[in-house]
């Protein structure tokens, strides 16, 4: 009888937790409608929740701060708990404040941090279905849309296993980034109170 139980639930949960491939004609679809909403955003602020999941860890570290994107491809995460520090990307430029001092790292002369720039900046704009680095599959889940991009570079591969973006239903924007390590190790960034569109001063990009 227990197992019958057991058997039941993971059924259940199977079901629950369910996400269904996307058809062709849905994937067209869906990828249409992704870059009219890229396209159409300029601006984006907003709060974010990073959970970071190791093995050696029982518990997940939390990281929460804000997220400012100006197109086209400018980015500055401002991390504010549980520790303040600032990372900034520009065009083929890093720069990294942490409390120390600043750091500029020129992202143009490594193909691997190239890739990686545009993959961050791609993923914040939803839009990087064309990406040739990678191998992609979509999925309908029970809320919204998933898109899992495995890379096919040697080298990504080591740092990435894959990474998979979740899309709102209702307005096709981006609402979490799971970046997963070839150990399983994995970073989870939530989006919350997103807003679109807002004056950015091109000052917020510098340090």
């Amino acid at each position: 009888m227990r197992s019958f139980i057991i058997i039941l639930f993971s059924l259940f949960v199977q079901h629950l937790f369910a996400q269904t491939p996307l058809t062709s004609t849905e994937i067209d679809q869906f990828k249409q409608h992704v870059k009219q909403t890229a396209q159409q955003t300029k601006t984006i602020v907003s709060d974010f929740v990073q959970e970071k999941q190791m093995e050696f860890l029982n518990d997940g570290a939390i990281s929460e701060g804000t997220l400012t994107f100006k197109s086209p491809d400018a980015i500055r995460w401002e991390y504010t708990k549980p520790y303040t520090y600032e990372v900034i990307f520009k065009g083929d430029q890093l720069l990294v404040n942490d409390g120390n001092g600043t750091q500029h790292i020129d992202l143009s002369s490594d193909k691997l941090f190239k890739s990686f720039n545009t993959l961050l900046v791609n993923s914040i704009k939803g839009d990087m279905f064309q990406d040739e680095d990678f191998k992609i599959s979509y999925f309908k889940a029970e809320d919204g849309f998933q898109v899992r991009f495995i890379p096919k570079e040697k080298r990504m591969k080591r740092f990435i296993a894959s990474l998979q973006l979740s899309f709102s239903e209702e307005d096709y924007q981006v609402t979490q980034l799971k970046l997963i390590e070839p150990s399983e190790d994995f970073t989870l960034i939530t989006f919350k109170n997103k807003q679109i569109n807002v004056s950015v001063p091109d000052s917020v990009f510098k340090l």
